[in-house]
């Protein structure tokens, strides 16, 4: 059980021989990100919202020497913020939208906020994410979806968006057509009664074989961008679930973690790891019927003592590549960003930060999951541990003891390439299928190499 205030001991990461770990700041609440000024200074976001329905102030703060918090912009009542970038003097951030749609904040150096794009379909469970500056000087973000598989339901009451905005639901982005696969569920909305919903329609809305769903944009589950002084808005790829962490390799190529389905509501889905995508203009990435490259109608993700899943559409997008990675089950792989540098080492792979499981609202697990930073060779996919808590058990620092990590959520290398930032969101309990975050009990890492290169 946790007892504020929050326990900080960098001695109880451990890490590979010849690095070392400090803390840059902590009393920090529910921090999503970190980015560099123009001086190389870290700024951090934060969310301003989490899970738990818990609402705060979402700000962007200059990290001083002293560890001292030195607000840049506050901002208003639709958090959370998910993320934050530094271009050309200017940051952008990924305001998720819970309240008014999802946007994407230009700041400037003075605090005066823009917004670039707004109505993104960002009520639901899931948000406006990112964002990461491309080679051709776009700004790139991703938009997760409403539902967890396609289907509104239930659980979605659960995250508090349903009572809020009914009729919400998930956009597709190209025309499909439906099998028309109708789903039973109490009226959550009325308090009593049954109804039956299809997918990408408003919860309590049947659907019929054939029936045709247009395609938007924005629309839901995917990689969009725009141009850094606003409009251009560009569909880059979907059919992904939660695309929340984008960043390009040093030879230019774009990566995004995609947080996968869960055991939960109409359609659940057991056992679908997260997964490590090369983003390909134009593709579509297999959600809502298949998991990576595997559909999920495979028996592999049949739910123990539920029913396989049926195809919600009749003709898919095209065919899902493979993924690059396959990381933990419910591990949350949130942000990364590539080594880019000799000193620091492992140029060229991909550093993750796994904010861990939240069950059992997202399913039942045997143990805690994610909690720590990995590295992934993207060219053959191998994942090894980069920062986890010391002991026999895994988990946050506040369930197994000690004062290492709780839930990483974002990792980004300094911009001379020297150090890699973790941004660690603070405690985060679960009480049954409820989320309780713990306001202040964020931290800012920085992990450091002595010289050399691997």
């Amino acid at each position: 059980m946790f007892h504020p205030p929050r326990k900080i001991n960098p001695a109880d990461v451990a890490l590979p021989a010849g690095y070392k770990i400090e803390v840059v700041a902590t009393g920090l609440t529910f921090p999503t990100g970190v980015t560099f000024d123009g001086d190389g200074v870290p700024c951090v976001v934060e969310s301003g919202y989490s899970y738990g329905e818990k609402w705060t102030t979402p700000k962007l703060l200059r990290v001083e020497s002293s560890g001292q918090l030195k607000p840049i912009a506050i901002g208003a009542n639709n958090g959370p913020w998910n993320g934050v970038v530094s271009h050309k003097g200017n940051f952008y951030v990924a305001e998720g939208g819970v309240n008014e749609g999802g946007k994407i904040l230009k700041i400037a150096p003075d605090g005066k906020i823009t917004a670039l794009i707004s109505n993104l379909p960002s009520f639901g469970d899931h948000h406006t994410d990112g964002p990461v500056v491309g080679p051709d000087g776009k700004i790139y973000f991703g938009q997760g979806t409403a539902s967890n598989s396609g289907i509104v339901g239930e659980d979605n009451a659960g995250f508090g968006w349903l009572k809020r905005h009914p009729d919400f639901h998930d956009i597709p982005g190209q025309d499909i057509t439906l099998t028309g696969e109708n789903f039973p569920s109490k009226d959550i909305l009325r308090g009593h009664g049954k109804v039956r919903t299809g997918a990408f329609v408003p919860f309590g809305t049947e659907t019929k074989p054939g029936q045709i769903i247009k395609g938007q944009l924005p629309c839901s589950g995917a990689v969009m961008s725009i141009a850094p002084n606003g409009g251009g808005l560009e569909l880059v790829a979907w059919g992904f679930r939660n695309p929340f962490g984008l960043a390009f390799s040093p030879e230019g190529k774009l990566f995004v973690t995609d947080n996968r389905y869960d055991d939960r509501g109409s359609r659940p889905a057991w056992g679908t790891p997260d997964l490590l995508w090369e983003v390909k203009r134009g593709e579509w990435y297999g959600w809502p019927d298949f998991n990576g490259d595997k559909p999920l109608t495979d028996k592999d993700f049949k739910p123990p003592g539920k029913s396989r899943s049926k195809f919600l559409l009749a003709n898919h997008p095209g065919t899902p590549p493979k993924p690059v990675a396959q990381l933990e089950i419910h591990a949350a792989a949130t942000g990364l960003d590539f080594s880019r540098g000799k000193q620091f080492g492992h140029r060229g792979e991909a550093f993750i930060a796994l904010f861990g499981d939240q069950s059992p609202a997202t399913g039942k697990s045997l143990h805690s999951i994610g909690c720590k930073v990995v590295r992934v060779n993207v060219r053959n996919g191998v994942i090894e541990e980069f920062a986890v808590n010391k002991g026999k058990a895994n988990g946050p620092a506040s369930k197994i003891g000690g004062g290492g990590l709780e839930r990483p959520v974002a990792a980004r290398f300094s911009p001379d390439g020297k150090s890699l930032y973790v941004v660690d969101f603070g405690v985060l309990l679960q009480k049954g299928k409820k989320s309780k975050p713990q306001e202040g009990t964020g931290v800012l890492w920085r992990i450091t190499r002595d010289g050399g290169s691997r």
